[in-house]
């Protein structure tokens, strides 16, 4: 893809020092007048920022969701108010008066970024590390969706996946387990710019935070390019196109910067991470960085300077051209592409899910419902290219395996699982990733107790609305003699209370194939299917039943009459009910079953 200059005369353009400083300036003041805030980051990473939006980054702000477009994710979301500026200088519909209302109930522009592709948030962050892992999906989602659809002279699928972090990503354990799968997978298109300023919420990293960070990337994989000047846009932009380059691996770009760079008083310290600067400090550092505007008001030419709407548009329009030529050659394809990356489901995908679900209530077999699950795959998976799935290196106690399925490497990502390893941390945010790049769902498989380890991701997805499908198995004492340190007891419980996931704990195969469907089915949300380990029975089965599994809870079997006594359960205890509900009913008395 060919990246041009705005069409402004080069003499005009004003330096890019002020460029960079219209960040500073509009993040300095917004905090300040939100009283709250983090202007420590924004003012040190602005030049990186100007340079890479300015210079590299494929966006159209005119078109947020241009399919091919770069994707930026601000892992250290603290510095939110970098991000809205950018957004709002380079055109997207982000007016200045939300950004005087920053951090303010109901405005966009929240304290931590919120996922809004019309003004340029790929991904919630904020809980540090899940945004570095958000990314690492998303450049596996290109690098998948390449290898699915590009042909000999005709990349239609071609883009970059940006993203900022600072210290704190970097200690968070959830970076180093989405770091090594990315330079496992050999995420070439991967670029992440490492905010490396030494300074966290505590003061001076040094007491708590001495590792080699350029050494633990290499280990990874990782093409590393360290001890670049982040406030020298020169450096910046000579390591940003040595890191486009570099094809078959990931790039760590180490960006040697100043917290709070331009506050004579406060720079290099603490005090500017999470705190206004103060009214005096602000004017000393207009005075120090050449800035003479009120606040809130940048000038025409820098306003001019930033827009990037003409070259947006015109990224777009060469892409188009491709893509138009692509579907000329390829018509199935492109059409499949687009209905993929619109999330829409198959024409024909009612009938086909009827039908699944129809033979499995046939079958009236009893299993555990882990194996139901991989079942209802089975039927269900032929009909979804987008389904992409794996395991927390537990694929054959999860049974997410299909026979269909097929392992993506790093030598050849035209697949449609991933063996995430032991990270089920890394795995749920990857997950989130995948689902945020568009043109996948997935799905990933550990034991119940293990969501402990995911739990955060599993929260940013429900707060996201992404369609992120959990596989939780193993869910009861019911598991066996692994014994309490693999027996969930509380974990129910913590998932049902998590607003927005929707949770299923099926007790038979056929209430597992109409849970899958509904995940499948349902587009703004996460669902958690938890899953036995151990045998269930059938119950018997009825279109009517199929119909009512749909809404969460049904009455499986009623009393002759008025009922007296009403039991309800779920999953495994379902059957357990049964029989004595037919017992109690043997002896006289009226018992309704609910399944829940």
């Amino acid at each position: 893809m060919s990246l041009t200059n705005k069409n402004t005369a080069e003499l005009a353009r004003p330096p890019r020092r002020q460029l960079a400083n219209a960040i500073r300036a509009l993040s300095m003041d917004a905090v300040e007048k939100a009283r709250s805030g983090h202007p420590g980051m924004p003012l040190g990473m602005a030049d990186i920022a100007e340079v890479l939006w300015n210079d590299f980054l494929a966006h159209n702000p005119a078109n947020p969701r241009w399919l091919n477009r770069d994707r930026f994710v601000l892992s250290n979301g603290h510095g939110s108010m970098m991000l809205y500026s950018l957004a709002h200088l380079s055109g997207y519909p982000l007016a200045l008066e939300e950004l005087e209302n920053f951090r303010q109930f109901s405005q966009r522009t929240a304290g931590h970024p919120e996922r809004d592709l019309d003004i340029g948030i790929e991904t919630t962050t904020g809980p540090l590390g899940q945004g570095i892992a958000n990314a690492v999906g998303m450049a596996l989602a290109e690098k998948v969706l390449a290898a699915s659809f590009n042909r000999p002279g005709a990349e239609i699928v071609d883009h970059h996946t940006y993203v900022f972090l600072g210290d704190g990503c970097m200690m968070e354990g959830v970076s180093h387990e989405a770091c090594s799968l990315a330079g496992t997978f050999q995420l070439g298109k991967l670029i992440a710019l490492y905010d490396d300023n030494g300074i966290s919420i505590d003061g001076d990293t040094d007491g708590w935070f001495t590792d080699d960070t350029p050494a633990r990337f290499r280990a990874y994989g990782w093409h590393v390019i360290d001890t670049v000047d982040g406030h020298d846009a020169d450096a910046i932009a000579t390591a940003i196109a040595a890191a486009k380059a570099e094809t078959g691996r990931p790039t760590l770009i180490c960006c040697q910067t100043i917290i709070g760079w331009g506050a004579p008083n406060k720079q290099g310290s603490a005090s500017t991470h999470g705190a206004p600067l103060g009214p005096d400090e602000i004017a000393a550092t207009r005075a120090n960085i050449g800035w003479e505007h009120e606040a809130f008001v940048i000038p025409e030419d820098i306003r001019n300077a930033w827009d990037g709407r003409e070259r947006g548009a015109a990224l777009e329009a060469q892409w188009q051209e491709r893509f138009d030529a692509y579907r000329d050659e390829y018509p199935a394809l492109a059409a499949e592409f687009e209905r993929r990356m619109r999330g829409e489901l198959p024409h024909d995908w009612s009938e086909q899910a009827d039908a699944v679900i129809a033979e499995i209530a046939g079958e009236a077999k009893d299993s555990a419902t882990r194996q139901a699950s991989q079942r209802a795959l089975e039927g269900f998976a032929p009909h979804l290219p987008e389904l992409i799935g794996g395991s927390a290196d537990l694929t054959g106690s999860n049974n997410t395996f299909h026979s269909g399925s097929k392992v993506i490497a790093s030598g050849d990502a035209a697949g449609n699982y991933i063996n995430f390893g032991v990270r089920e941390f890394g795995m749920a945010a990857l997950m989130n990733g995948l689902a945020l790049h568009g043109g996948f769902t997935p799905y990933g498989g550990t034991f119940l107790v293990f969501s402990d380890y995911a739990r955060n991701a599993l929260r940013m997805a429900a707060l996201m609305k992404t369609q992120s499908i959990f596989v939780f198995t193993h869910d009861s004492i019911g598991l066996g003699e692994d014994g309490p340190t693999h027996q969930p007891v509380e974990h129910l419980a913590s998932l049902r209370a998590m607003p927005n996931m929707w949770v299923w704990r099926p007790c038979d195969g056929v209430e597992t194939a109409v849970a899958w469907r509904s995940a499948i089915e349902r587009k703004d949300g996460p669902a958690s299917l938890v899953l036995t380990r151990q045998g269930v029975p059938h119950m018997p089965s009825s279109d009517d039943r199929i119909d009512a599994i749909a809404r969460g809870g049904y009455i499986l079997s009623d009393a002759d009459g008025e009922p007296e006594l009403v039991l309800i359960a779920s999953g495994s205890e379902v059957g357990l009910v049964v029989e004595a509900a037919n017992r109690l009913n043997g002896e006289g008395r009226r018992v309704r079953v609910v399944s829940m």
